[in-house]
Order: structure tokens, then sequence, then C-alpha cells
């Protein structure tokens, strides 16, 4: 099995120059993904990998900082659970192994008034910039996946409406792997260990390195390589509750590079939840899942990957 690709090409949110019968293919291939597989990869989406490019480039700039230069950015100097530097191996995204190879830089607050890498110019504005773009993105998606349950084009959508404030958690992580060498890894250790997403969708931009499996619903994983141009797409675990296990939430993880190889890995990773008083109720009408608060199920995810302190 291979993840597979759908061309975007043609389709705006307010209105689509794209004939009803290609929507409806539209709609069909991503319910296909979601159903069979949790991720998708999207051409044509309008985000061109000139500006994942450079916003990786500028990225890199700030992971190349001294630690000492980017403590002062840490998460915990924020009054937000999830803005700010990640420091290596902090993160435990399966808390059954030792902490993962990478470091992160979260970008949820957007204001301009609050702490941003002082060594890095135009940080603040790529990172701000790429959000945007792929709020964007994610809101067009969001709408074609109502569509293609048959529900109104604005069910997910609705809950939605705060991305980029403070009412909605929707966080653009750009991330990187520093060289490793495999044999002095502790054991077990991964660069990313085998985790699903929170929230409701998740969109991901690599660079060339490879490393990303998805677990197929078979049980068996298989590669998610780099396609330039492309963004990877994936269901995340409320997004599951919300549609009774229609969409599934895919667990993933990076491996280690092979040995002998020490080349960088980068990812860019736009994690869309939904606002944080949404109440997130099983879109089918039935109660296959509790009701949930999505600002608590966030929270108690974080406490997960941080380790309860």
């Amino acid at each position: 099995m291979e993840i597979p690709i759908v061309n975007f090409e043609g389709y705006t949110l307010e209105e689509s120059n794209i004939s009803s019968q290609d929507l409806q293919k539209l709609c069909n291939s991503l319910k296909t993904a979601f159903t069979e597989v949790g991720f998708v990869y999207l051409k044509n989406t309008g985000i061109t990998q000139h500006e994942v490019d450079e916003v990786m480039k500028i990225s890199k700039e700030f992971f190349d900082l001294p630690a000492e230069m980017k403590l002062p950015l840490s998460r915990s100097t924020y009054n937000d659970p999830n803005h700010g530097w990640v420091s290596l191996e902090r993160e435990r995204l399966n808390p059954q192994r030792p902490g993962d190879l990478k470091e992160a830089f979260n970008t949820r607050l957007l204001q301009p008034d609050i702490k941003w890498p002082e060594n890095v110019p135009g940080f603040r504005e790529k990172q701000v910039s790429f959000f945007m773009r792929c709020k964007d993105l994610s809101l067009k998606v969001l709408k074609l996946m109502g569509r293609s349950l048959g529900l109104d084009p604005d069910v997910f959508v609705s809950a939605h409406k705060y991305i980029g404030t403070d009412k909605n958690g929707t966080t653009l992580r750009t991330l990187y792997y520093p060289p490793v060498q495999s044999d002095h890894a502790k054991e077990g250790q991964l660069r990313c260990g085998e985790h699903s997403d929170y929230g409701s969708i998740t969109l991901v931009f690599q660079s060339p390195e490879g490393g990303l499996e998805v677990l197929s619903r078979s049980g068996e994983y298989i590669s998610a390589p780099y396609i330039p141009g492309t963004a990877l797409l994936n269901i995340a675990d409320l997004m599951q509750r919300w549609t009774s296990d229609v969409f599934i939430s895919a667990v993933h993880r990076v491996l280690l590079p092979p040995s002998g190889n020490s080349n960088t890995r980068q990812s860019l990773a736009f994690f869309v939840h939904p606002d944080d008083e949404a109440l997130i109720t099983c879109c089918d009408g039935s109660n296959k899942y509790p009701p949930v608060n999505s600002v608590d199920y966030l929270m108690e995810r974080f406490k997960e990957s941080y380790g309860r302190k």
C-alpha cells in the first residue's frame, strides 16, 4: 500500500472553477484516502516548494544558534503551553521510548510584541506568513471533508473560526532533526517516536531526507517519502472521534538514519485544532464517543508528551 496523491488544482474556498463532477471526484478521493490510510499527498495546493524552502532556511538559522541563545525562547518562558523552543530529547511522543532526537520551534502566538529570535532577522514574519498560508489550505480541506461525508460543508470549518488567535490551539511547528550516529543512540530511541496527532488534521512539509513512516491498517509501516511540491496531510485523533472512526488517525514515526548517515532532517508541521471552546461530538449523531472539549483534550495530550509535572 502507498499513500495516495490527490490533485488539488482548481479548488478554492469561496467559489470554484471546478465542475460539480470534478468536485465530487476530489471529495471521493479524499474520503478514500482518509478512510483507508489516514494520509494523503496533496499537489497543486498553491503553496510552492520555494515557500517551504524559505521557511526551512530561516528555521535552520535559528536551530544553528547556541543553546544558550535559544533557551530564553523555551516553551516554559511563554504564558502559553504551546509556543516556543523545544530542546533535543524534551519530547517523548511515544512515552515508552527515550526522548525524541529532534528540536522544534512552535508558533502559535502571532503578535509581534512577544519574544522572537533577535538573531534571526525575518524569523517571525516568515513563520507567521506561512502559518496563514497553511490556515487557508486547511480550511479548504476541512470544507471538502464535510462534503465528502454528505454533511453540511461547514460542519468542520465552523469549529475552526479562531485559528491564529488565542482562542484556538492551531500551531505551526518547524522541526529539526540533527545529525545522529545510530549506534550511539539510546536503546529504543528514534528521531520521533510512534504517535498519532491530537487535533483535526495536520499538514506536513518535509525535506528530502527520509525516515517518516505510517502504520497501515494491516499493521505494517509504509514509507511517506519526500515528494517536492506536495503537502502531506493526515487525520488526527479528534477528527477520528468526530467522524465516529470513519476517518482514521494513523500512527506514524520518524526512524533514525541508516548507520553512517549523518544527514540532518527538517519538516514543517501545521497542527490544526478546533477552537478551544468547541465541543466535539460525533457528527453522525451517534454516541460512539462522549462529547469532549477541544482545549481540555489538547492539554491532556500535551501532558503525555512532555511528562506530568
